[in-house]
C-alpha cells in the first residue's frame, strides 16, 4: 500500500512502523472473512481493511472525525486478521497507533472519558477493584440485568505449595484474577510443584499494564510495564527460569514490552530480557510432558473420559499464535474435547470491551455459548480470565481455566 505519511508524523518512531505496516498491506481482503464485527454488521469500515484504510487518511493528514473513532472502537483487537493475513499485516499494532492519533485530534465527551479512566486505574489495581467487585455484589439487585451476570459467585482461594524446589518460575498475579478466580494460579503452582518446579510471586508486581494501554492511556499502561520489569528482572538474573502467565491476555501484552519500551534507551534491554522470558503456562507443560503425562495417565487409567468443549482465547491462538498445547494436555488428562464451530471467532470478552460496546459483545456470546454447549459437554475450559467470566455469564456449565480442570484430575 503506498503512503505519503502527513509532517505531524513522518519520521517518527510511530510513523515509521506505521508505514512498515502499512505498506505489508495489499487490499486482498482475507481479513474480513474472519473478522467478528465485519461479520455481525457488514461494514466495510468495521472490517481491518476498512479500518487499515481510515487510518492510513489520518496519518496522511486527514482529519480524524468522531465517526472514525467509532469504527476503531468497535474494533475488538481480536487479531484473527493477522492469523488470516498472508502478508503479514500486524494490525494490532498499526490499531495501537491510529487510536491514540485519533483518541489526540477528537477526544471523548467528558462522562465518557471519566468512564475509560475508572476502568483504567480500578481494573489495574487489586486493591481498587476488590472492594469495587464487593460493592457490586451487595448492589447487584440494583443493577442492570446484563451488568449484573457479569458479577460471578465469591470464588475462595486454595492451598499455595511453598516453595521447595531448585527449580523456580515467577507468576503474574494480574489485577482482576486473584480476586475473581483466586485458584487459577494455586492450581497452576501445585501442577508444577507436582513436575518439580516451583512457582513464585514477585511481591512489587501488578497489572500488565494491557487495560490502561488499550484504553490509550498508554503511558499509564507503559508505567505498569516497567513496574513489573522492575520486580521480576532481578529474580530472572538470580535464576528464575521463566516468567509464567496463566491469562493469556497478560500473556500477549508481556511479550510484546520489548515492542513497547524499545524506543526507551533506559528500559529497552530489560524489557526485551523479560519479553524473552515469558511463557504462556501451556508452552511450559507442554514442555513438560516427560514429568507430567505419566502423572496424568496414572491417575486416568480405567476412568471414564469426560466431555469438555475448549476455547481458545484470540490472545493465545491470535495474538501469541499458540493453539493445540491446552487441548493436547486436556486430552492427556482425560477429557474428550467436543467440536466447537467456528472456534477462531472472539467471545466478545476483549478486556473492556464487554463495558463499552456491550450491544456487539452480547451477540457475539451468544455466538460462542452455543458453539461451545452445541455438543452438550459438561463443562467448558478457557485460559483467560476475561473470557471465562465472560462466557460464564452466558451459560449455567460450569467454565474454569483449563488447568483447574488439570489440576483436579491430578489431586483426584
Amino acid at each position: 500500500m503506498e503512503t505519503h505519511l502527513a509532517d505531524f508524523i513522518k519520521g517518527t518512531a510511530e510513523g515509521d512502523e506505521a508505514e512498515s505496516i502499512l505498506r505489508r498491506c495489499v487490499h486482498c481482503g482475507f481479513c474480513t472473512a474472519t473478522c467478528p464485527t465485519y461479520q455481525l454488521l457488514g461494514d466495510e469500515l468495521d472490517g481491518p481493511r476498512g479500518r487499515i484504510y481510515l487510518i492510513k487518511q489520518v496519518l496522511e493528514g486527514t482529519k480524524a472525525t468522531e465517526k472514525t473513532q467509532l469504527h476503531l472502537d468497535r474494533c475488538l483487537t481480536c487479531r484473527s486478521c493477522e492469523t488470516t493475513c498472508p502478508s503479514g499485516v500486524q494490525y494490532g499494532r498499526l490499531v495501537d497507533i491510529g487510536r491514540k492519533i485519533v483518541e489526540e485530534q477528537v477526544g471523548r465527551p467528558f462522562a465518557k472519558s471519566v468512564e475509560r479512566k475508572a476502568m483504567a486505574t480500578v481494573f489495574s489495581s487489586p486493591s481498587l477493584f476488590r472492594p469495587a467487585l464487593s460493592a457490586g455484589r451487595a448492589m447487584s439487585g440494583l443493577l442492570p440485568e446484563a451488568l449484573r451476570k457479569k458479577i460471578p459467585a465469591v470464588s475462595a482461594g486454595s492451598a499455595w505449595p511453598a516453595p521447595r524446589h531448585k527449580r523456580r518460575m515467577i507468576v503474574l498475579d494480574g489485577c482482576v484474577q486473584p480476586t475473581l478466580a483466586p485458584n487459577i494460579n494455586a492450581a497452576t503452582a501445585r501442577v508444577l510443584d507436582r513436575i518439580g518446579i516451583s512457582l513464585v510471586r514477585a511481591e512489587n508486581a501488578g497489572c500488565c499494564g494491557a487495560v490502561a494501554f488499550h484504553l490509550n492511556y498508554q503511558e499509564d499502561g507503559r508505567a505498569h510495564m516497567r513496574r513489573n520489569i522492575e520486580a521480576w528482572e532481578k529474580m530472572l538474573i538470580d535464576g528464575a527460569e521463566a516468567v509464567v502467565m496463566t491469562a493469556s491476555g497478560c500473556g500477549s501484552t508481556v511479550k510484546e514490552y520489548a515492542h513497547h519500551l524499545a524506543h526507551d534507551q533506559a528500559w529497552a534491554v530489560r524489557a526485551q530480557r523479560v519479553s524473552d522470558a515469558t511463557l504462556d503456562l501451556s508452552e511450559i507443560l507442554a514442555g513438560e510432558t516427560a514429568a507430567l503425562v505419566p502423572l496424568l495417565e496414572a491417575k486416568v487409567q480405567g476412568k471414564p473420559r469426560r466431555r469438555l468443549a475448549y476455547h481458545s482465547p484470540c490472545s493465545l491462538q491470535h495474538g501469541q499464535q499458540i493453539r493445540g498445547k491446552a487441548e493436547a494436555l486436556l486430552v492427556a488428562a482425560g477429557f474428550d474435547l467436543t467440536p466447537v464451530p467456528d472456534g477462531h471467532l472472539c467471545c466478545g470478552s476483549a478486556g473492556t470491551y464487554s463495558l463499552l460496546q456491550p450491544e456487539l459483545s452480547q451477540q457475539l456470546l451468544a455466538n460462542k455459548v452455543k458453539a461451545l454447549t452445541g455438543s452438550s459437554p459438561e463443562g467448558i475450559a478457557t485460559a483467560n480470565i476475561g473470557c471465562l467470566t465472560h462466557i460464564q455469564s452466558g451459560t449455567a456449565v460450569r467454565v474454569r481455566h483449563w488447568v483447574e480442570w488439570l489440576d483436579d484430575e491430578l489431586g483426584a
